[in-house]
């Protein structure tokens, strides 16, 4: 089955070329699941490992002409780059690339908006019943995405809005800061490493909170931040990638620092880099607190597109593909705080 999604720029319908379909759904089969240790070791770290490793560092996957006619195939604008794609000596080079986002990804003219934090393929959702955008237990399990029942978390963003990016093997993969904000707390999950391929998030019930995840809890609260509450921004590993690098930067790329509590994070700021392949983030608000943009609520309805998650979660559910650090929310003006 094809699996399309929205272009945000133009409204355009695009078909997505699913990079090793087939491995995947043969990995997520009836078979694979009725065999538990396959299963395991199919998402293990090692395997993991492995594929990344001939993917993007062994010498047939590292060749120059073909790192380029594979940037070019993917419709990769290459004046982006800050660096020359010559001057790469591996696929892990390309994969991990820098673009002058500070020309090419504008912020949004809107004051205290809340911002896409990757280029990436977008859903929003509630888990609040009294919502219309109601997509309970699809993408993950809460409060087990925070890291369980007893996360501290979990009381703030019980009922919450939560917004999930998919990163396609082709996309820049450097993480943006969504919020400005103050880091409040900042934590990993231990876990597997799914693939987020849509057959796989289709087939696996909520695979973002079985696999490893780094999360990083905003307080936007306080002087000069968007004044939303928490933000919970999740970072997830998947299929090839072992590794989320923090590396913040408070201009441009320069002087990259860990993440640690106590941190003012400047809306649209490099935050981390995902090493290498498909990822996700997910973003979770707290209730009532924001309102997502429009064209990608009505986007998500339009239902003669054609979506694997339409079809396997019994409701329209398309994504749009938008670039870091594009308007996603807004405050709820209901909500503004004194």
């Amino acid at each position: 089955m094809i699996h399309e999604y929205i272009l945000r720029d133009t409204g355009e319908v695009a078909r997505e070329k699913l990079v090793g379909d087939r491995a995947v759904r043969a990995l997520y089969s009836p078979k694979l699941e009725n065999a538990a240790w396959l299963s395991r070791l199919a998402s293990s770290r090692k395997v993991s490992e492995l594929l990344g490793y001939l993917n993007y560092d062994n010498k047939l996957s590292s060749r120059a002409s073909g790192m380029k006619r594979f940037l070019e195939n993917c419709g990769i604008d290459l004046s982006e780059l800050l660096d020359d794609p010559s001057s790469f000596t591996t696929a892990r080079q390309m994969f991990e690339r820098k673009v002058r986002y500070w020309e090419c990804r504008p912020l949004p003219v809107q004051k205290r908006s809340v911002v896409c934090p990757a280029d990436s393929r977008v859903a929003v959702g509630s888990m609040s019943a009294a919502s219309k955008l109601l997509i309970k237990g699809k993408f993950f399990a809460f409060p087990e995405l925070l890291g369980g029942p007893r996360n501290r978390w979990t009381k703030a963003f019980r009922d919450g809005d939560f917004a999930v990016f998919r990163l396609t093997p082709e996309k820049y993969h450097y993480t943006h800061v969504p919020v400005a904000g103050t880091v409040a707390d900042f934590y990993a999950v231990d876990g597997r490493y799914h693939s987020c391929n849509p057959n796989a998030t289709a087939k696996l019930i909520t695979p973002h909170s079985k696999n490893k995840r780094v999360i990083t809890i905003i307080n936007t609260d306080g002087q000069g931040g968007t004044n939303i509450g928490f933000v919970a921004m999740i970072e997830v590993v998947a299929l090839m990638i072992g590794q989320v690098d923090q590396r913040y930067s408070d201009h441009e790329y320069d002087d990259p620092q860990p993440i640690e509590k106590g941190m003012a994070l400047r809306l649209g700021a490099p935050k981390a880099l995902f090493r290498p392949g498909s990822s996700t983030v997910v973003l979770l608000f707290q209730n009532d607190r924001v309102r997502f943009a429009g064209d990608l609520v009505r986007n998500q309805q339009r239902s003669e597109v054609r979506s694997r998650y339409s079809k396997a979660f019994g409701r329209v559910l398309v994504e749009t593909d938008v670039a870091v650090r594009s308007l996603l929310a807004l405050p709820n003006q209901r909500r503004e705080q004194p």
